[in-house]
């Protein structure tokens, strides 16, 4: 699912390219721990930066979660999607995150605009 998507973006015109996000957090005994998460897309065009999840389903709270922990630590205004092959209306979340699933984001190429 991740190729069908890096090729479609590629063929919209965008600079895809891997993104890092960089987090310090504590455990339970104090000591802070350095950790990477990983954002599968950041795509370019012009002045237009889009975040992009793939994630095959999202059954659960918290498989959402773990898709959903990377945007919440990027502190910019970017477009933060995650696209599934869960058969789902397009919606937005508390943290204006939209997720759409494979099929519309294939067949609308503004869905994400």
């Amino acid at each position: 699912m991740e190729n069908a998507i890096y090729n479609e973006l590629c063929m919209r015109g965008y600079s895809v390219d891997v993104g890092i996000v960089k987090i310090a957090e504590r455990d339970k005994n104090g000591k802070v721990i350095r950790r990477q998460l990983e954002i599968d897309f950041v795509c370019n065009l012009g002045s237009s930066r889009y975040y992009i999840q793939s994630a095959y389903s999202l059954p659960d709270e918290a498989k959402r979660s773990q898709e959903t922990r990377p945007f919440r630590k990027i502190d910019d205004s970017f477009k933060k999607i995650i696209i599934t092959k869960d058969i789902i209306q397009p919606y937005y979340d508390d943290f204006g995150i939209l997720t759409v699933n494979i099929y519309d984001f294939l067949l609308d190429p503004t869905i994400i605009g």
